[in-house]
């Protein structure tokens, strides 16, 4: 075998190579947990949420966040109507979405942690209190 053969035999071992990553990577595009399906409507509705996000800090809304061993307790300033949603970074599948009104006077929110995994979580909560939009995040380990 010349050098010939082995510069094409190379060439068409590394082209092979490229093309298989090509294909993994478009069969496992649904996947992928950093991509946003509508990222385009997100950047256009920004400012609503850079509104919501400064009013947490204007109005000192900072929930109060308690991780114990079976659940997570959020407690909210005033009464409110949620939208919480536990994103867990290494798996899409097997984030929570939940949402309905504070209980109790100390206006808490209660999430059961048995069938979540343990590991880092991404909280995000969006609630509605007196006419005025506000949004949360913060990372959390269970």
């Amino acid at each position: 075998m010349n050098w010939g053969t082995k510069l094409i035999l190379g060439m068409a071992l590394f082209m092979s190579f490229i093309i298989g990553m090509v294909v993994y990577m478009f069969k496992n595009h649904d996947n992928d947990a950093l991509v946003e399906e509508d990222y385009y409507e997100k950047g256009i509705n920004y400012d609503k949420e850079y509104a919501a996000k400064s009013n947490v800090l204007n109005d000192d809304a900072i929930p109060q966040v308690t991780v114990g061993q079976s659940q997570i307790v959020l407690k909210l300033k005033d009464a409110a109507d949620y939208q919480l949603t536990l994103m867990r970074p290494s798996a899409k599948k097997k984030d929570v979405n939940t949402s309905g009104k504070t209980v109790g006077d100390e206006n808490s929110i209660i999430i059961e942690t048995s069938n979540l995994d343990r590991g880092l979580w991404s909280l995000k909560i969006e609630w509605r209190s007196s006419g005025k939009d506000y949004l949360f995040t913060k990372d959390i380990t269970i």
